[in-house]
Parts: structure tokens; sequence; C-alpha cells
């Protein structure tokens, strides 16, 4: 499984299934993440935590944890 985490600084990748349940799936759709959008990878904090991203048009800092969650193609 290839997560948001694994993705690089500067590419470009599709979300396929957000997994985790209940309130954590909750506030990562309520910040724009659902099935099938496309997310830059902008910038990852010197020790890995967090990841800035761009999502729909705006900037989005995720923790690493909450990335882990994120399926991507």
């Amino acid at each position: 499984m290839y997560t948001l985490k694994d993705v690089s600084v500067g590419e470009t990748c599709t979300v396929v299934k957000l997994h985790g349940e209940g309130p954590v799936k909750r506030r990562i759709m309520d910040m724009g993440i659902t099935k099938g959008v496309e997310i830059l990878v902008r910038k990852v904090a010197p020790l890995g935590d967090p990841m800035e991203l761009n999502v729909r048009g705006y900037e989005l800092s995720v923790r690493k944890g909450d990335a882990e969650l994120i399926e991507v193609k």
C-alpha cells in the first residue's frame, strides 16, 4: 500500500482510499481530502512532520500520522 507519507516533495498523487474510522476519517474528509482528489506535496518539515500539501487550490498541513491513513497512487 502506497500512502501519502511515501510521496516525495514536488510529486502529485491521487487519493485512492481513506483508512481509519470515525472522527479521524471525518476530519480528513472535512479538510477536502476525498477519493479522487489530486494532492501536490509542497514541503516536508525537517523532522518529517508535518507535510505541507496543495489540495483543491489551497495550502494544507497534515501530520505524518494522518498521511499514513491516506492511500494514494
